[in-house]
């Protein structure tokens, strides 16, 4: 039987509550990734971010890891840990790094329900009804709306190719999304949250040292961005994205991304001095209409 997608009667006001939780951390992570571009390499800042959390977790994978999941189990994480934190926050990182601005970023990458979307009915036996193929559509119109704003600004530097680099983070984060869904020995979040952090320091340790760019520098606002991205996205973002996943459907938990670029591209106009026109509200408003109608549920 299919099962119809959209935010089930059984959320409840705790769901709600760590879904806007869940929706600022997110979105620190691409202030904190604006804040440690300024002083060093996309690879540098993530070598240090994974790091101190690999140091942290790894105790949790040796006391607690052997029976969460089975080896077979395991080799799959490590793989969701990859795409989910190393594909994707590299072009992530990338993208800010080249000059793309944050919210526009934060809105590439809240396209992901329209991808999953496409990939539910064939991979996860799910069903995307019309309404919701609708709003998904307005998400998208907001998108390029944004991403028009965003590069035809004065101040953008950006080449044009890059607006592509965070759709390539965003599509790992797809495959990420479609192979958690499809694992039946899933760990508790925290275990695969650890599996996930060692996975990506040891990603980015092998790209830091072979790109020379593993030393850190000395600069305050560098260890203040490292410390922000530990504690704020690492555990208030990854962790409530997995958690979120288990208590909502696949596409009601994903279209939340679709309030990150709001929130992100309001704060990095205050912090950052970004870019916000009239179409970039306009961007905005289509995003969060599309939120709404992709998660609204579905009428009985």
């Amino acid at each position: 039987m299919a099962i119809p997608i959209g935010l089930p009667r059984r959320s409840t006001v705790v769901t709600v509550v760590w879904g806007a939780v869940f929706v600022v951390c997110w979105s620190s992570g691409f202030i904190g990734a604006k804040l440690g571009a300024s002083d060093a390499p996309a690879t540098t800042v993530l070598l240090w971010r994974f790091l101190p959390l690999a140091v942290l977790l790894a105790p949790l994978l040796l006391r607690q890891g052997r029976r969460d999941a089975h080896p077979v189990g395991w080799g799959r994480q490590v793989l969701i840990g990859a795409l989910s934190q190393s594909g994707y926050l590299l072009a992530v990182y990338a993208a800010v790094a080249l000059g793309v601005s944050t919210g526009t970023t934060a809105l590439i990458d809240g396209m992901q329900p329209l991808v999953i979307a496409a990939l539910v009915g064939p991979l996860l036996g799910m069903v995307v009804t019309t309404r919701q193929w609708l709003g998904m559509g307005v998400g998208l119109v907001g998108v390029l709306v944004v991403i028009l704003a965003d590069a035809s600004a004065p101040i953008t530097d950006a080449p044009a190719w890059a607006y592509a680099v965070p759709f390539a983070g965003m599509l790992s984060l797809v495959a990420a999304t479609v192979l958690d869904r499809r694992t039946t020995d899933r760990p508790t979040p925290l275990t695969a949250l650890a599996v996930h952090c060692v996975t990506s320091a040891a990603v980015f340790a092998a790209l830091a040292v072979g790109t020379g760019t593993a030393a850190p520098p000395a600069s305050a606002q560098f260890w203040l961005a490292t410390a922000w991205l530990v504690v704020l996205p690492t555990f208030g973002g990854y962790g409530l994205y997995w958690y979120l996943l288990a208590r909502t459907d696949v596409t009601a938990g994903n279209a939340l991304l679709f309030l990150v670029p709001p929130v992100t591209t309001v704060w990095g106009a205050v912090m950052f001095g970004e870019p916000f026109t009239v179409l970039t509200g306009l961007g905005l408003g289509l995003a969060l209409a599309a939120t709404w109608v992709v998660t609204r549920e579905r009428d009985r």
